[in-house]
């Protein structure tokens, strides 16, 4: 059975986070379906945070009823609060979490998306430091990236963290052995946990 993978976008995405995290899973062997939450379904071309243009596959209106594994939310200060306001997004976050599956957040979607809805009463989380104060204090942890076994919940803090976001997202759908063999292609610096020693700069509850 195939491991798929929804990563929602919109004008104002953060491209690193984005691009970064879907070259991986595809490395991985995931299935990813970019998905616009734009409301023009017919114009499939995002601007990003830094002026680079991504087509996505498909709106989201069309695909967001389909089964994932996990679903992902990029950072980007505009395109965050456009999948805030997106009561498609918000739902599919919600229905994601009922059942248990993977939710992962980067940089400011965890304080814009997450907190703004409490999506996750219980949970912790990490996310862009400049917008900590978004973020309930009891819920706030410092580290590139964590994962909230309680609530399947994986977060990370900018774009220079989504090569951890990505395989920490890889480790929790395929495994770590998967990771590990996709973190030996990065030639990974010094300080990014590549699966194959005990390096411990993670956060996991």
């Amino acid at each position: 059975m195939t491991i798929s993978a929804l990563i929602c976008l919109a004008n104002g995405s953060e491209e690193t986070e984005v691009v970064t995290t879907a070259d991986l899973l595809v490395r991985a062997g995931i299935k990813v379906i970019l998905a616009s939450a734009e409301d023009d379904v017919d114009d499939l071309v995002i601007t990003c945070s830094r002026g680079i243009k991504l087509i996505a596959d498909v709106p989201l209106v069309r695909v967001v009823d389909h089964h994932y594994d996990a679903i992902i939310l990029p950072g980007g200060l505009i395109g965050a609060e456009t999948l805030r306001d997106s009561p498609l997004v918000v739902e599919k976050v919600r229905r994601m979490h009922s059942e248990n599956r993977l939710v992962a957040a980067i940089c400011a979607a965890p304080a814009i998306i997450l907190e703004s809805h409490n999506l996750f009463p219980i949970g912790n989380m990490t996310g862009f430091p400049g917008l900590k104060d978004k973020i309930e204090p009891k819920k706030w942890v410092d580290y590139r990236v964590y994962f909230d076994e309680r609530v399947n919940l994986i977060t990370s803090q900018a774009p220079a963290t989504t090569i951890d976001f990505a395989l920490k997202i890889i480790e929790r759908l395929k495994g770590k052995a998967v990771a590990a063999d996709v973190a030996k292609q990065l030639v990974l610096p010094p300080g990014i946990y590549n699966y194959q020693d005990e390096f411990t700069g993670f956060g996991d509850r």
